[in-house]
């Protein structure tokens, strides 16, 4: 590996106009999209038991909060936009910082902004019909048998959406700030309405007596996985793969080191905004849990229709209702979700451009102080990313390429997470004099304790969902082949 690059200048020309409740809001925003309301369909039907499916969102906040403590460390060392990026490169070499920034930069982050925007035209169809995925503007023209690219409705919807977004974000930071902050509010207090409707009113006594008279019990699991049911060890392998659907819901907490050249005393209030935005969400994240498992029982959690698991909880206490109320409540959170993410993104490339590893352009600044035209290149290549589409010639069912593309990276993307928090140690012993305003509590054991648990769920992954893990470590290995034609040029 080459020597790391020397600490990074502050970043030059940005305003730092996000205080503490702004920055929260960042980390929260990025967390709470779509996911919530859907993942723990098909975690339920890996896990088969109600209390081991909340002890696996139990582990996804153990795993979430270990890393944004440890990630607070590095926070406070090298307050410098692009986040992950910036710490890779300084703990071990620019070869791994770039890895990094190329995986996010073409599938992570532009691929959950694509996600997330077809997400809220999903959701708006409920709402408003005439937006579809089914309703096409251009037919979807076959590349080959499995692949294809069309142009419907809900496509253009989120593009729309891509589009405005990044509009209103290289306008300034104020103008991201405010949208940021507005929708967050307004999701957040859609999920907790959510949570005290399922407790309060949609209390179901046969519900709770199925669920939770024996909640720990161990039940089927689910067969694509191979294992032995009723097995601990069957557990194991379901409570690890289904890390895939949680911490995917949980993801992205990490975003709002990317713009640490924005925040205003980013020593202090980087990890603090971290440390207090996912321990938020998390505990949202396990009542939202408690609030379907009182109202429906495990069966009806595992079949909801098209894994739309809060649209079911809500149906079942508001009959006819429930669909467009929880349409809105999405719609509400992926837009705000899609801002968060757009704000970010943009200043990873922003900061591999500064090193001469992205177009010189992204490294520029507008005269609203944000990266305009980092800001264009992601929004183009996030709408690029909602027109292609899978074609499955067995059901002939269309999807979307992206969605294949995030469940391939999320292995590589627990592999840059090991090495982050690797790199907290590295860096004690490299770097031991360098100014560090916050110092992970409980070191070296809470890293260790990320580091083991994410190592783990990897492990199994690519032992138990191969066909999901290997092209994602393709995408990094890829990678490094561009890494090494622009050090070459």
């Amino acid at each position: 590996m080459t020597p790391p690059s020397t600490t990074p200048k502050p970043a030059q020309g940005f305003v730092r106009g996000l205080n503490l409740f702004d920055s929260t809001m960042v980390v929260i925003g990025v967390m709470i999209g779509s996911g919530i309301f859907i993942v723990s369909a098909d975690m339920s039907r890996l896990i088969g038991s109600p209390g081991w499916m909340l002890m696996a969102w139990v582990l996804t906040g153990v795993l979430t909060i270990t890393a944004a403590l440890s990630y607070g460390e590095l926070a406070s060392m090298l307050p410098h936009a692009g986040g992950m990026y910036i710490y890779l490169r300084e703990a071990f070499s620019p070869l791994w910082g770039f890895l990094y920034g190329w995986t996010f930069f073409t599938v992570i982050q532009t691929g959950t902004i694509a996600a997330v925007a077809v997400a809220f035209a999903r959701f708006l169809s409920i709402v408003f019909p005439p937006v579809a995925e089914g309703r096409y503007l251009i037919q979807p023209i076959h590349i080959t048998e499995g692949y294809a690219v069309s142009l419907s409705t809900a496509q253009l919807v989120a593009i729309g959406v891509i589009a405005l977004l990044t509009w209103t974000n290289s306008r300034g930071l104020e103008y991201g700030k405010i949208v940021q902050n507005l929708f967050t509010t307004a999701k957040t207090a859609a999920l907790a309405a959510l949570i005290l409707v399922g407790l309060l009113l949609g209390w179901n006594r046969s519900a709770v007596s199925f669920n939770f008279s024996d909640m720990f019990r161990l039940g089927a699991f689910d067969r694509s996985l191979g294992v032995e049911a009723g097995g601990v060890f069957g557990l194991v392998v379901a409570l690890c793969v289904a890390q895939s659907g949680s911490l995917f819901s949980a993801d992205s907490w990490h975003d709002v080191t990317i713009v640490a050249g924005e925040v205003k005393d980013p020593r202090r209030n980087l990890p603090l905004a971290m440390a207090l935005g996912c321990t938020a969400v998390i505990v949202l994240y396990l009542l939202a849990n408690v609030a379907y498992l009182v109202v429906l029982p495990l069966p009806a959690i595992q079949h909801a229709p098209s894994d739309r698991v809060a649209t079911a909880m809500l149906q079942q206490i508001f009959p006819g209702y429930g669909p467009v109320l929880m349409a809105v409540a999405i719609m509400i959170s992926t837009f705000g979700c899609v801002n968060s993410l757009v704000l970010a993104g943009a200043r990873a490339t922003y900061a591999m451009a500064q090193d001469g590893l992205f177009f010189a352009q992204a490294g520029r600044l507008n005269a609203a102080h944000v990266p305009g035209w980092s800001l264009a290149v992601q929004g183009i290549w996030a709408a690029v990313l909602v027109l292609p589409r899978t074609y499955d010639p067995l059901t002939k069912q269309y999807g979307n390429l992206y969605s294949n593309l995030l469940n391939y990276v999320i292995s590589a993307a627990l592999l840059f997470y090991i090495l982050t928090i690797a790199g907290v140690f590295r860096l004690r012993r490299t770097r031991p004099d360098a100014p560090r305003p916050y110092r992970v509590a409980g070191y070296p054991f809470v890293p260790a304790l990320y580091i083991l648990g994410a190592a783990t769920v990897l492990v199994m992954l690519v032992a138990y969902r191969p066909a999901t893990t290997w092209p994602g470590l393709a995408i990094v290995v890829i990678g490094a082949a561009v890494y090494g034609a622009i050090r070459k040029r």
